[in-house]
């Protein structure tokens, strides 16, 4: 979402350039990462590396507003002596009516842009009442959500432009020196089409280091389930820890744009990020984005569709989020302990893929991941593993942890899945991948499984359309 008045001659926040991009995006098939989750799952728990700072589940009676100790409304058409329709030209007022802005009692939040007799649009804005997002020293930020875009494509959804968003905290009380103090869209959507954008905006206007008011920006085809059809988890993190700095962007677990430090000035990124960051969630209505796309809202485009969040979530961490929790060190002179017998292994720590009791169709390969050591390499349609006696113990586990990698080529995607005591049994849980960018570029996808106790024979079962190898694994863990 841009937070600038719009200029004279400037081009659309979205240029001609990424409508082309966007048209090429949806004739290619996308390489995604689906967690399967329910509609009203919880923020997932803290991943190895990583510490909470922020979460909202967004439960509470059906009808009911926000929040107020970690939300505030955004009402009117702008800020008070900020630029008009909020510098993108949206049309619509947003207030805070429950109307426009509730939870529906099921845990998740609502975000309904609504018309009137008269034909005025109404919607919602809310904001984090916290400004002060932002890494450690050295650390990283990951601000995540788990999103179902308003269910409506076609004409009747022209106009229609929901977000998820972050602005630097110098905006707040000066509305006017956008974009020079950041802005990171890490979900923004228009007019129904199955895409997303991400896009970091800096710099000055128009033009600039940043490309404004385009912005340095990257999309991605949401698969299998359309954006509009379904959740998904899309993503920033902004990463201190790396030589350049960095923001990635993700959808369903996949990297898929990465902003750097060194693609523009050393000023330009330190007054960007220097600093801390409020979140946003908003649908807008009409505006620059919308218009590259046809324009928009019409008499055609239906109301009532909503923008429903499941959560909000905010981590930080000092390490690297990829790294599985480490080895309890083995004492000075001492060889390491062997691998622990089949029927004791603990499904809280990092099982190895390659420690199998039984498997078809896998081999193993040595990993350059951190670490070093093996990994169940290049699985396929029908390919299993088996380990033997996991102990989950009395607490539910929820969680499921693993470390991919995928050099599968463009169309080539399948299913990670956990089943219990048979191969037959119905998963637990599942995601799905495709390529990561090689065989040895990996990255930890978290999934939600149904609630799993006491002792079972884990099953790792991989499932693809296609015959090709899509997936290599280093290791899996289960969590609370």
């Amino acid at each position: 979402m841009r937070e600038n008045p719009p200029r004279e001659g400037s081009a659309p926040r979205r240029t001609l350039r990424r409508l082309a991009l966007a048209v090429a995006a949806l004739l290619v098939p996308a390489a995604a990462v689906l967690v399967s989750m329910p509609a009203n799952a919880s923020v997932p728990a803290d991943p190895p590396g990583w510490t909470s700072v922020f979460r909202d589940d967004f439960d509470g009676p059906a009808g009911s507003g926000v929040n107020g100790a970690d939300w505030q409304y955004t009402t009117g058409t702008s800020y008070p002596g900020g630029p008009a329709g909020f510098g993108t030209g949206e049309i619509e007022t947003m207030t805070a009516s429950t109307s426009n802005v509730s939870l529906d009692g099921a845990g998740n939040l609502r975000i309904t842009p609504q018309r009137d007799a008269a034909g005025n649009w109404t919607s919602g804005r809310i904001e984090s009442r916290r400004s002060d997002f932002q890494p450690p020293a050295g650390g990283k930020l990951r601000v995540e959500a788990r999103i179902r875009m308003p269910d409506v494509t076609g004409a009747a959804a022209k106009g229609y432009w929901p977000a998820f968003w972050m602005l630097g905290a110098p905006y707040r009380g000066n509305w006017w020196n956008w974009p020079g103090v950041g802005e990171i869209d890490i979900m923004e959507n228009v007019q129904g089409i199955n895409n997303e954008w991400a896009t970091m905006h800096c710099g000055t206007s128009p033009g600039g280091p940043c490309n404004e008011t385009s912005g340095i920006g990257g999309q991605r085809v949401c698969s299998p389930l359309s954006c509009q059809a379904g959740f998904h988890t899309y993503a920033a993190e902004w990463d201190r820890g790396t030589s350049p700095q960095q923001v990635r962007f993700y959808l369903d677990g996949v990297n898929f744009h990465t902003v750097r430090a060194d693609q523009m000035d050393a000023s330009t990124w330190n007054a960007a990020t220097d600093h801390g960051f409020f979140l946003i969630l908003n649908v807008a209505m009409g505006g620059q984005f919308p218009a590259a796309f046809g324009g928009g809202p019409d008499a055609g485009t239906q109301p009532g569709h909503p923008m429903t969040v499941d959560y909000v979530a905010v981590w930080r961490g000092g390490t690297d989020s990829t790294t599985p929790p480490s080895p309890t060190p083995t004492p000075t002179g001492t060889a390491p302990s062997s691998p622990p017998p089949a029927g004791h292994r603990d499904a809280y720590a990092t099982l190895q893929a390659e420690s199998h009791d039984a498997q078809a169709g896998l081999t193993t390969t040595t990993t350059t991941d951190t670490g070093g050591g093996q990994a169940v390499a290049a699985a396929a349609n029908g390919d299993w593993a088996q380990y033997k006696g996991v102990d989950f113990g009395s607490t539910a586990a929820t969680q499921f942890y693993a470390r991919v990698a995928s050099g599968a080529s463009g169309g080539v995607s399948g299913l990670v899945e956990v089943r219990l005591d048979s191969r037959s049994n119905a998963p637990v849980g599942s995601f799905s991948v495709a390529g990561t960018g090689g065989w040895q570029s990996w990255r930890t996808i978290p999934a939600n499984i149904s609630a799993v106790t006491g002792t079972h024979d884990v099953y790792l079962t991989f499932t693809s359309g296609q015959p090709a190898d899509f997936v290599s694994v280093n290791w899996f863990a289960f969590g609370h």
